[in-house]
């Protein structure tokens, strides 16, 4: 694909999501929102029939006999979904489960297609769940694994991480293979083809629900109504403030939940591809290039921002993006022609920075870790109410 190509399909995706999120006023900025907002309808109608069937034993979910906890969103992306996994899993670790947490390995790379043409005519089966962390060492990087399941594999010694679009699949893997006895779906709110026991559904609590539309016109998977399905709701990016109606909203679909509340808070920054690691103070007045390729940008930035960095240029991709190297090194000379002290990325997209591009000046990750806010103490006390709570634990020791 051409430069020229690529950054025209990279400014449609930009547009449209700037459209999404109300960012565009133009007169074809309307059009366009018009258009997608038919397509929403159709998605609507796909969402609710997929649902139904599943209610109604059409189609079936799998048991497996062990443990299955799901986290995920209403929305697409931005909720800090990833963090909140990667605790979650260290705690029942620390606490003597045999954990592996399921991705689908979104944006990862896939077989080759001859590779797959003959894998089925030789071995007649599919390609195996792909094993990024065997809990001892980490197996595959983010390319083939994808960049959320490397970052959890690099901050998980002692997990699995194991990653297939069919989790059914990959969780039989898992417990076959290596006597895990519970099982995270990372992103799994929307997959009912696994039986699970406990459903945490995350929202933004600065953008709990987008614009109110569904894909594509907005940033709803499927409607707000089918929050009921939770066992408990997570808010996140809290900011501590009550929100009365965001909780009303929450109680008329979910009635009688009790809110979990909690915050991304940034820990320090980490070098790319390198092990130093500074205070977060060391951003105060410094010159900044801001690179991301997120959700949820302007929460990243805002940090960066609040720390006393001067931004001199908000460098934002689409959720995912596989930086070409041509792209890298466009941002490393304009960070030099700008006179910029540091460049600052997320560390999702730090993993996807290759180490033999080197810039001319310090490139660092901001290292988020979450915080609780409300509704527990501290999060070991989440864990152990939401996981553990007496008639649950029965009822698990009985399955597994």
């Amino acid at each position: 694909m051409s430069q020229r190509l690529h950054r025209w399909l990279r400014d449609l995706e930009l547009f449209t999501v700037d459209v999404i999120y109300g960012r565009r006023t133009s007169g074809f900025a309307f059009w366009w929102g018009a258009f997608l907002r038919g397509l929403s309808f159709l998605f609507e109608v796909l969402v609710k029939l997929r649902l139904l069937f599943y209610r109604k034993g059409v189609l079936n979910a799998a048991h497996l006999g062990c443990m299955v906890i799901v986290v995920g969103n209403l929305t697409v992306g931005g909720t800090g979904k990833t963090p909140v996994v990667e605790k979650l899993a260290r705690s029942l670790r620390d606490r003597g489960r045999k954990v592996a947490i399921l991705s689908r390995g979104y944006k990862s790379r896939k077989e080759p297609a001859l590779k797959k043409a003959w894998r089925l005519l030789s071995h007649g089966e599919a390609e195996p769940p792909r094993v990024v962390s065997d809990g001892k060492q980490i197996l595959l990087d983010s390319h083939v694994a994808g960049d959320e399941p490397y970052m959890l594999a690099r901050n998980l010694p002692g997990v699995l991480v194991i990653t297939d679009k069919d989790r059914v699949k990959a969780g039989l893997y898992a417990i076959r293979r290596f006597g895990v006895d519970t099982l995270i779906l990372d992103d799994g709110f929307q997959y009912f083809r696994l039986k699970d026991h406990l459903q945490l559904l995350l929202i933004d609590k600065s953008n709990p629900f987008g614009n109110g539309h569904m894909l594509p016109r907005g940033l709803l998977r499927e409607p707000i109504s089918h929050m009921r399905r939770a066992s408990y709701v997570i808010l996140t990016k809290s900011d501590g403030i009550p929100d009365p109606a965001l909780v009303e909203t929450i109680q008329r679909f979910r009635p009688g939940s009790e809110l979990i509340e909690c915050t991304h808070q940034p820990q320090y920054l980490q070098e790319v591809n390198g092990q130093m690691q500074i205070p977060l103070e060391s951003l105060l007045g410094k010159r900044v290039i801001a690179l991301s390729a997120i959700a949820v940008p302007e929460s990243f930035e805002r940090f960066v921002a609040s720390y006393g960095a001067d931004i001199l240029s908000r460098e934002r991709y689409m959720d995912h993006h596989r930086f070409a190297e041509w792209e890298l090194l466009d941002l490393y000379k304009k960070a030099r022609e700008l006179g910029a002290d540091m460049l600052v990325t997320t560390e999702k997209d730090a993993v996807r920075i290759p180490e033999q591009l080197q810039p001319e000046v310090p490139f660092f990750f901001l290292r988020v870790e979450i915080k609780m806010l409300g509704g527990a103490a501290d999060f070991e006390e989440a864990v152990s109410r939401i996981c553990f709570p007496k008639k649950e634990l029965r009822a698990t020791r009985r399955s597994l």
